[in-house]
């Protein structure tokens, strides 16, 4: 019997190739669109996992409060004690990690000498909470030892070719350190949240004059350490978090604190499954950008969107043949055929295309994959798709599928009456014709919701792409900023500013597209006595330079300048700041008295406000302060050049740098490229949202295709008579097409409210954000009916111009 279905539907698809053709595309489409996502779906999910005690390992972060007690930072690394202490302090926990990210620093080798900027601190026991393959060395002993150092292959590589590399010593920082290299490990798969190319021992530290012994012992101040817990397995880690209070309380002690004020009430521990960082964790200082669960949940959907707008193409595309088939189906019953083998046929024919439509997806996602890693900078491999736990879903696919979008044509053909079909007289109910029309609306709403989407996510880019910063971005050239210099700087920039291509120099301790973590605590005069400010007030270090080289504008007061030698105990506050402190203008912040950290001092100067942060944060009260040459903290360099002489400004600086660094490799970036990299994420949906709006759209127009020419073909005669009785052919086409486009116009009125909340939500996103204008919304609307109408004039004008004298003697 399953020979004999197969056989029949073997003979069908030959026989109306054209329909064939046009049901296996559709699906062929959709599920190529499933493959994808799913294989990016499965790639977020899988982060960590690799790990061999990934489902028991946390990493501790740690929450600040504002004076009112609204959380106003949330860090992914802790201070360096916190780690020791909860494992004395709570013995279930097995073992405990610290990483600290050592920043750009540069290492030699003989002639050799590379800007290393995935360089970590670890302590010993790193690898057994890492599981990634040892090389050379020994996990358990090649970071025991002070100045020890592992790395990847592709680094050792760099460095010594095909020497061995174990026991060679590196130079880092200018041959200040001398480390040994002790172990050679695999690089981190590309599904992990850190990818460190270098490791460099823990125990280094307690020999450094800055992270000493003590320091690493007493310091809460310096929350740089990723810290991580390995707990039993299945272990109920909220027994740990809720004593974290408590520990807090007994343990440390914040200075500045008010004795009424206890610890937890203003710092607050969690602990973070490791396999939740990758797309639950959007803290302040993740050590790589992350994913999100919420575009895993969008595309997901999206996904099942276009496989169900696919399955209502497949119905009403089989609906639409359904009366070339309805002979076959009077004679089978009229010969002995039950209704539930017809049905049986149909869902096998069904089942038979869905099959065809899985193995040509394949073969399509393996072709495109490579090609869509190259576009969305992603790792996807067909391999996870070929995994047993995801292969036997897939392979079951085409039964669920086939019977979804076969169930309704079978029922439907099977429901023939043999007597009324072989005597040429078909008649279908208004029920069916409504049940299709709700297909389509179905199909238009999702499309219509995508190109809303798609809209919408184009004009936020563009809008984040013009928006005025308060700065001037363009044509700064950013370099890490090495301690090596300061006793040259001075002679360094003016070298620099001496050619006609180089602007302006400036240091400061972070630069605009940084994240403002950096906070001392302010007070103000307030009845001729230093009072604490309930106000979260960030702060940058920055010389004289920082401000010009930005072109930020003073909105009153000064910058810094050397002619005043008192500058370094004076700040420079932005608007936000003096809004937030109560000082209500610009004119009268300057020279008001404010203590902030251990330095007290005058406002000297009020900035106008800019974005230092990316467009999804709010302008945050700002502070900067210009430090002491022994107090010196500038992590990073700006340089304002020529935007008609790039290429000499570059070639100037480089040979500037080496003539002043000759031990430190040139490394810069320009910074507006830093700032498009903030936004990379919602350019690669944008992108992807087009391209999906494109095939729904595609797919609901073969199924409109379906629909016109099912209902066509039950409309010839009718057709025929309007010709007769004198009407046009443009007449006729508007009759046939009204219809259609009604069914459009319901799928707007449903599909508009719901876009115009949902991308409302997106938006909620971004601190500076455009409205959703009425425009957008009626764009959607008209494009799609503009697409649905083009789709049913192509069956309306060939049934229009067709002869009627066939249509009415075809009797």
């Amino acid at each position: 019997m399953i020979k004999n279905y197969l056989r029949s539907a073997l003979r069908n698809i030959r026989k109306h190739p054209f329909i064939s053709f046009i049901n296996i595309f559709g699906l062929t489409v959709g599920l190529t669109c499933c493959l994808l996502i799913l294989a990016y779906v499965k790639n977020e999910r899988s982060y960590d996992k690799f790990n061999k005690n990934a489902k028991d390992i946390y990493r501790v972060t740690r929450i600040f409060y504002s004076g009112k007690g609204v959380e106003s930072l949330h860090l992914s690394a802790v201070a360096p004690p916190f780690g020791p202490l909860l494992k004395s302090a709570f013995p279930d926990i097995e073992k405990m990690t610290r990483v600290l990210q050592n920043g750009t620093s540069a290492l030699k080798y003989k002639d050799k000498l590379f800007n290393e900027k995935n360089g970590f601190l670890a302590d010993e026991n790193f690898f057994d909470f890492f599981s990634v393959p040892i090389v050379k060395g020994d996990q358990k002993t090649a970071l025991s030892e002070p100045y020890s150092l592992m790395m990847t292959e592709a680094t050792a590589k760099r460095y010594f070719g095909d020497e061995d590399p174990i026991n060679k010593t590196i130079q880092l920082d200018n041959n200040k350190h001398e480390f040994k290299v002790t172990g050679i490990y695999k690089a981190f798969p590309s599904n992990s949240h850190l990818h460190p190319d270098l490791l460099l021992s823990f125990s280094t530290l307690k020999d450094s004059t800055i992270y000493g012994e003590k320091q690493l012992e007493t310091n809460f101040g310096n929350n740089a350490f990723y810290t991580y817990l390995l707990f039993p397995k299945n272990y109920n880690v909220g027994r740990i978090e809720s004593q974290l209070p408590y520990f807090l309380d007994n343990y440390v002690h914040l200075p500045g604190m008010p004795g009424n004020v206890k610890t937890h009430q203003a710092t607050k521990l969690t602990l973070q499954k490791l396999t939740d960082i990758h797309l639950t964790s959007h803290l302040d200082d993740e050590i790589e950008e992350n994913g999100n669960i919420t575009r895993v949940y969008i595309f997901s959907a999206i996904a099942l969107f276009i496989l169900l707008i696919a399955c209502i193409n497949y119905m009403n595309l089989s609906t639409a043949r359904s009366t070339l088939r309805a002979k076959e189906i009077g004679i089978r019953k009229v010969i002995g055929a039950q209704r539930k083998e017809i049905i049986s046929q149909f869902l096998s024919e069904s089942i038979l295309i869905t099959w065809v439509a899985l193995i040509l997806a394949f073969a399509i996602t393996s072709l495109v994959l490579p090609l869509i890693n190259k576009l969305s900078n992603q790792v996807l491999s067909i391999n996870s798709l070929l995994q047993w736990p995801v292969l036997i879903p897939i392979l079951l696919l085409p039964f669920v599928i086939g019977l979804i979008s076969g169930i309704y044509p079978a029922l439907f053909m099977s429901s023939f009456a043999p007597v009324k079909v072989l005597k040429g007289v078909l008649k279908v109910g208004s029920g069916n014709i409504s049940f299709r029309k709700v297909l389509v609306v179905v199909q238009f709403s999702i499309s219509i919701i995508l190109i809303v989407a798609t809209t919408v996510v184009y004009q936020q880019l563009q809008y984040i792409q013009d928006k005025d910063l308060g700065f001037n971005k363009d044509f700064i050239l950013t370099m890490d900023y090495p301690n090596t210099l300061t006793k040259q700087y001075e002679s360094f920039k003016i070298d620099l500013e001496k050619n006609i291509a180089i602007k302006n120099v400036g240091r400061s301790s972070r630069i605009p597209s940084g994240r403002l973590l950096d906070e001392q605590g302010a007070s103000v005069l307030q009845g001729g006595v230093m009072q604490s400010v309930k106000v979260d007030l960030k702060c940058i270090a920055a010389d004289y330079g920082f401000v010009p080289t930005y072109g930020m504008q003073m909105a009153s007061g000064r910058n810094f300048s050397k002619a005043f030698s008192t500058d370094t105990n004076n700040f420079i506050i932005n608007e936000a700041a003096v809004l937030a402190l109560g000082w209500r203008t610009s004119e009268n912040a300057v020279g008001k008295d404010i203590k902030y950290g251990n330095v007290q001092g005058k406002v000297i100067g009020v900035v106008k406000d800019f974005h230092f942060e990316s467009l999804h944060q709010q302008i945050i009260p700002l502070i900067m302060t210009l430090p002491s040459l022994n107090q010196i903290n500038y992590g990073k360099l700006s340089i304002k050049i020529d935007g008609n002489n790039v290429k000499s400004a570059i070639a100037i600086i480089n040979d500037t740098w080496h003539k002043y660094q000759p031990e430190v490799p040139f490394d810069f970036t320009f910074l507006d490229s830093k700032f498009a990299q903030l936004y990379y994420s919602e350019q690669q949906q944008g992108n992807l949202f087009t391209i999906f709006s494109c095939i729904a759209i595609f797919i609901a127009c073969l199924g409109l295709f379906g629909l016109s020419a099912f209902t066509i073909t039950q409309r010839v005669k009718e057709i025929g008579v309007r010709k007769v009785l004198g009407a046009s052919v443009p007449q006729i086409v508007g009759e046939l097409s009204k219809d259609f486009l009604k069914l459009v116009l319901i799928a707007a009125i449903i599909a508009l409210p719901l876009a115009w909340y949902a991308m409302n939500k997106w938006l909620l996103d971004f601190a500076s954000r455009i409205n959703i204008s009425w425009w957008v919304l009626a764009l959607a609307g008209v494009i799609a009916l503009i697409i649905a109408f083009a789709t049913i004039s192509f069956q309306s004008i060939k049934a229009a111009l067709a002869n009627p004298v066939k249509s009415l003697r075809s009797e």
